[in-house]
């Protein structure tokens, strides 16, 4: 039997109902029954009413009012009827059968009317468990609130639920995976990106502000007396901005025998020089970088420079290249192409510095002349030692005499040298080449030994004696 059919009992329209007479102004006995001329009845007077609140509104939503609790076997009886005193005959009997079917019909409306109860009461208690689980939520998504009603169960599926995605920069409060109550109030924060440059130092920052100056007190930027790129009032969107912040700084300034300190949010050192009411001229410049960033404490001197420039030329010397030639005895070197060193122009800045000379600075650098090169020939060629007639004599006693036995001796007048102390051109005439001081000790002995050999002791007046003592 469906819900609906429980309803029969109350006169639906589906069979006729013997009324009898009864209060109101209801049709006289054996009358059809008109659904639109039945009573209405009292609320809860007729029908079960449900034990719990009505489902389509929140629990905390309903008006604080009781509802009598009813026990749904507690039914009240069909309403009934005098009973009119027995007729006789057919009339009679036929009052009697109304009666006995009427009679009947209520038992058969009791009977239906008990699933109905029961099932009511069933629903009853499947709607308090719904109710329950609705809770009543503030959401506020990037500083938008709303309260809405949610079934979820924590935080992270609230959202999922509302379709708010939220990123790695992103706050939620309270965390995602709190459980949820009724009441409760979840505020999700956007992070917005910034590239900020503070005090020269740029870096990439997020902040969940919504303008730039709850940003900067968001980041602990000291904004009192600071230069801000921007608006402070301007708000700060998704995609974020770039801001350029220079905070205030003490800056002292050193010219002319005098300090002076600045409170600035200058972006350069020049800027603060010229604050400082300093004027720079001519090759003036500062002890840091003009272009450089001024910090906090820091001490900037002014340099007053005068300078000038000077040509200097410098001899660039030449090298020696050297080669074998076996015609030539070892120990001996005939130089066959004289080197010359080349000259190099360079230009030199002399600068002085708040009246201090510095040292000189390059500035340019010009070739003059190349240097030559000098080629020198060396002998390959075993060096006798002995010639006939010569040997035997003390030539270490003429040495020692004429030379104190030094082989690069040379006199005081610088024409005689060597071991015996020849002239440039006997010992060229011997065979030898460039100056005999110059040459190995054995080849002098050898071309003095050549030189006796021609001309006996005569070019040694002096000590030749010493050759045969």
């Amino acid at each position: 039997m469906s819900s609906y059919q429980t309803f029969e009992a109350y006169g639906g329209p589906s069979e006729p109902y013997a009324a009898g007479p009864g209060p109101g102004p209801g049709p006289g006995p054996g009358a059809a029954y008109d659904p639109h001329a039945a009573e209405t009845l009292a609320y809860g007077a007729a029908v079960p009413v449900m034990p719990y609140p009505d489902t389509y509104r929140p629990a905390y939503d309903l008006p604080g009012r009781e509802h009598p609790a009813h026990d749904p076997h507690d039914l009240p009886a069909p309403p009934t009827e005098p009973v009119p005193a027995p007729r006789a005959g057919a009339e009679g009997r036929s009052e009697r059968r109304k009666r006995a079917r009427g009679a009947e019909r209520a038992d058969n409306a009791m009977r239906r009317l008990v699933p109905q109860a029961l099932v009511v009461a069933f629903l009853a208690g499947g709607t308090t468990a719904f109710v329950a689980k609705d809770k009543a939520i503030e959401l506020t998504v990037d500083g938008h609130p709303r309260t809405l009603h949610t079934f979820a169960d924590d935080v992270t599926e609230l959202l999922a639920d509302e379709g708010v995605q939220v990123g790695a920069h992103d706050v939620i409060a309270p965390a995602p995976g709190t459980a949820l109550s009724s009441g409760d109030e979840i505020a999700v924060h956007y992070g917005r990106p910034v590239r900020l440059t503070l005090d020269g130092e740029q870096r990439e920052v997020w902040t969940t502000a919504h303008t730039v100056d709850g940003a900067l007190r968001q980041l602990g930027v000291r904004a009192e007396g600071a230069y801000v790129s921007t608006s402070r009032s301007r708000r700060i969107g998704r995609e974020g901005l770039a801001l350029d912040v220079r905070t205030e700084r003490a800056v002292t300034v050193m010219a002319d025998g005098r300090a002076r300190t600045v409170r600035t949010n200058a972006a350069t050192v020049g800027e603060v020089v010229q604050e400082a009411g300093i004027t720079l001229r001519g090759q003036d410049t500062t002890s840091v970088p003009p272009a450089s960033y001024p910090r906090d404490g820091q001490t900037v001197t002014v340099l007053r420079i005068t300078g000038t420039k000077e040509v200097r030329e410098e001899a660039i010397p030449f090298r020696v290249e050297r080669t074998e030639d076996a015609s030539l005895f070892k120990g001996t070197e005939v130089v066959e192409h004289a080197g010359r060193n080349g000259l190099r122009r360079v230009t030199y800045s002399l600068r002085t510095v708040n009246g201090v000379r510095q040292r000189p600075r390059l500035v340019r650098s010009e070739l003059v002349r190349e240097p030559s090169t000098q080629i020198v020939k060396v002998g390959t060629k075993p060096m006798p030692t002995s010639v006939q007639g010569a040997d035997g004599l003390n030539w270490q006693g003429l040495a020692t005499c004429e030379s104190g036995g030094r082989p690069d001796a040379v006199d005081p007048s610088g024409t005689y040298g060597g071991l015996y102390q020849f002239d440039t051109r006997t010992w060229q005439g011997l065979g030898g080449s460039g100056r005999p001081q110059d040459a190995p000790a054995a080849e002098q002995t050898f071309r003095a030994k050549k030189l006796y050999v021609r001309r006996g002791a005569s070019p040694w007046p002096h000590c030749g004696g010493r050759l045969h003592g």
